[in-house]
């Protein structure tokens, strides 16, 4: 991230040669960061919804524009998005773990029994709603393998309930290989938490602004430029207009 401390020790860091990722020559809008070809602003439209998303983000994820977090966040104003360091817990993250208002629910796939007594269904989602409290969704924004190793060594989430998305919906992202077309992107993550737990109109407005993120990446790096809006899209230009 071009840090010039280590957040850790408070060491100064090593001057790092500028990140050149395939791609980094290409002409990014300042404001959605995708090919000016194909723009991405005019379909950003805000939702609201009853449950929160808080995004751990592995610092190398925010190098990447594939990233879909960040749409999360256009979406959803609410949204924290904290940066991952093993031996520096965010403090504004901390704190808002402690804060009674909310009920942090870390979404994690429930496959080792070692934390087995720790994992919830969709159930206790309702249950804190009825109590009053905001349910939080904790996304860990990385690759397969960077997410476990933040679930791993943070322990400030080891308290925490593990609620794994049950869903038989495959990935639609484009711009990445999955492991599995049955491993989800975080924005689709994101989409399906909330639809399940009955913000369904955040979760469409979510759904379809990542629809409309990946065609547009997509048909991009193809340097073609989208001549008609996707049905999504059209769906957004609505919601724009209301």
């Amino acid at each position: 991230m071009g840090l010039a401390h280590d957040p850790a020790t408070g060491h100064p860091r090593p001057p790092r040669r500028e990140f050149k990722a395939r791609g980094s020559f290409t002409e990014r809008c300042p404001g959605c960061n995708l090919p000016v070809l194909n723009c991405l602003c005019p379909y950003r439209v805000s939702a609201e919804s009853e449950a929160r998303v808080w995004l751990i983000t592995h610092p190398l994820e925010h190098l990447k524009p594939t990233n879909t977090g960040r749409l999360i966040g256009d979406v959803l104003p609410d949204t924290e998005v904290f940066t991952w360091y093993r031996t520096a817990p965010n403090e504004r993250l901390l704190t808002l773990l402690d804060d009674p208002r909310f009920a942090p629910f870390v979404i994690f796939p429930d496959d080792q029994p070692d934390y087995a007594d720790r994992v919830v269904d969709m159930e206790a989602v309702g249950e804190v709603k009825a109590g009053g409290k905001t349910p939080v969704f904790i996304l860990l924004d990385g690759t397969w393998r960077q997410a476990r190793r933040i679930f791993r060594k943070s322990p400030y989430l080891d308290r925490l309930p593990v609620l794994p998305l049950a869903t038989t919906r495959l990935t639609r992202y484009r711009l990445r290989k999955p492991a599995s077309q049955a491993h989800l992107c975080t924005a689709e993550v994101a989409a399906e938490l909330l639809r399940q737990s009955g913000d369904e109109r955040a979760a469409q407005v979510l759904d379809d602004y990542f629809d409309a993120f990946n065609v547009s990446y997509d048909a991009s790096r193809r340097y073609e430029k989208l001549e008609q809006p996707t049905p999504a899209m059209r769906r957004l230009l609505a919601c724009r207009g209301e």
